[in-house]
């Protein structure tokens, strides 16, 4: 892939758009669940869930919008996913708060499959390329790190195959020094907020921890010249005044939605 030419690419859909954190309300839209293409409009950045669209509905969001991408897990399946039934036997574990199952990257059969998403992608839906969820999984932190060299394995030859694919990654800033030549942008989930699990509670993150956060991803900016998305999750026009308030400093584009990702943001 040529780099340098889809870098500048980047940086000019993700950060042209005047810099300050409140007038970029429609950079980024992340949404798992069905909408009208025709109500999507002047995104630079639309992510969503291939199942639910056709090749025409890709076509009218990429009219309206410069960049749509489908969602894949490098890292896990759910079992509502159409290949979980030829993937389930051979994964390694379960993710107990998505209810989702681990995958292994340096099995033949999965290896394959997800390259045939990518496939479908492309070809069959139109998209313009892909976020990449649970690359964390690979991360020293992850269930496999010690799968990585799989995982760049198949994003190289992601690359090769689709060299004008669109790669968004999302987290896995901590292997970020080996990933960084193969994807176009890293998206980083709960920078500001962090979400409680247990509680099912909407909450900001401690200071301490966001300014540690926020630290990270300037450096993994400026060390591999890669575009940031920050996405954020609060259910009240309250709180996500208050995420606002916390990111305006930077220039990074942003999305502030509910934790499902299954509707159009709205906030009370």
């Amino acid at each position: 892939m040529q780099r340098i030419n889809l870098m500048m690419m980047v940086l000019s859909l993700l950060c042209g758009f005047g810099v300050k954190a409140q007038d970029q309300k429609k950079d980024v839209l992340f949404c798992y669940g069905d909408f009208y293409p025709e109500q999507i409009k002047d995104y630079s950045i639309v992510v969503l869930e291939g199942i639910h669209f056709s090749k025409k509905d890709i076509e009218v969001l990429k009219q309206q919008n410069k960049t749509v991408l489908g969602y894949i897990s490098l890292g896990e399946v759910n079992k509502d996913a159409a290949y979980y039934d030829s993937l389930k036997d051979f994964t390694l574990g379960k993710n107990e708060i998505w209810d989702s199952y681990i995958l292994d990257l340096e099995n033949e059969p999965t290896y394959d499959q997800l390259l045939d998403l990518f496939e479908e992608a492309m070809i069959t839906k139109g998209l313009d390329g892909l976020f990449l969820d649970n690359v964390d999984n690979y991360g020293p932190y992850g269930p496999t790190p010690e799968k990585k060299p799989a995982l760049l394995k198949f994003l190289a030859e992601v690359n090769t195959t689709y060299p004008e694919m669109f790669l968004l990654q999302n987290a896995g800033v901590f292997i970020a020094e080996d990933t960084h030549q193969y994807v176009d942008a890293v998206a980083i989930e709960s920078v500001a907020t962090n979400y409680n699990f247990n509680t099912n509670n909407y909450r900001l993150r401690n200071k301490k921890e966001f300014e540690e956060q926020v630290n990270h991803l300037k450096e993994i900016e400026k060390n591999y010249n890669l575009p940031i998305i920050l996405i954020e999750y609060a259910d009240t026009q309250r709180l996500r005044n208050k995420v606002l308030d916390r990111i305006k400093p930077f220039s990074w584009p942003y999305f502030i939605g509910q934790i499902e990702l299954q509707k159009i943001p709205k906030f009370k």
